[in-house]
């Protein structure tokens, strides 16, 4: 019965970075003005209010409006395909299911800000002195990237097989 449902169980990973994400979102969008900062570690970390209509490092956010369903269609696309993913994976892979769900619940705290606000809401900001600032982002960017580092490792750490055929020996995995 376990084996039907692979790893849906780690749909749980999925609901509480949603659910961080949009209530850290909406404490930054009524506590703080647009670019308004709280310097948390001066000259490298502050919290402050930003609106992204494009996607990563605001990528077409100077478009017309279309982008707002392009870029929510494509979130819808890869949640689907993220829940499928997570329904055939077997049991020795909680660590790709992990990945997924990172990734699953930050595609969906921003989709739901791009389909509901029009734009995603970011307060993080990384930053050197005043020379150099990372675009800012929030706990869904976050998610995602640290998915996407996860999934990145699982590749390269590939596929081991159960027996080794030359020596016999079992595998510790």
């Amino acid at each position: 019965m376990a084996a039907r449902f692979g790893k849906l169980a780690w749909l749980w990973i999925s609901l509480v970075v949603i659910a961080a994400d949009q209530i850290s979102k909406h404490w930054f969008v009524a506590n703080l003005n647009m670019y308004e900062q709280i310097v948390l570690i001066p000259d490298l970390f502050s919290w402050t209010l930003a609106y992204n209509r494009g996607a990563a490092f605001s990528f077409l956010a100077n478009e017309a409006g279309w982008q707002r369903w392009f870029f929510a269609v494509i979130a819808l696309a890869v949640s689907v395909v993220l829940v499928v993913w997570l329904k055939r994976l077997k049991a020795n892979e909680t660590w790709l299911a992990i990945a997924l769900a990172l990734v699953l619940g930050g595609a969906i705290g921003n989709l739901y800000d791009r389909v509901v606000l029009g734009h995603v809401v970011d307060f993080i900001l990384v930053h050197w002195k005043t020379e150099w600032y990372f675009p800012a982002f929030n706990i869904a960017d976050s998610a995602i990237t640290v998915g996407a580092v996860m999934l990145a490792l699982d590749m390269f750490r590939g596929n081991k097989p159960a027996n080794n055929a030359v020596t016999g020996a079992q595998s510790n995995e």
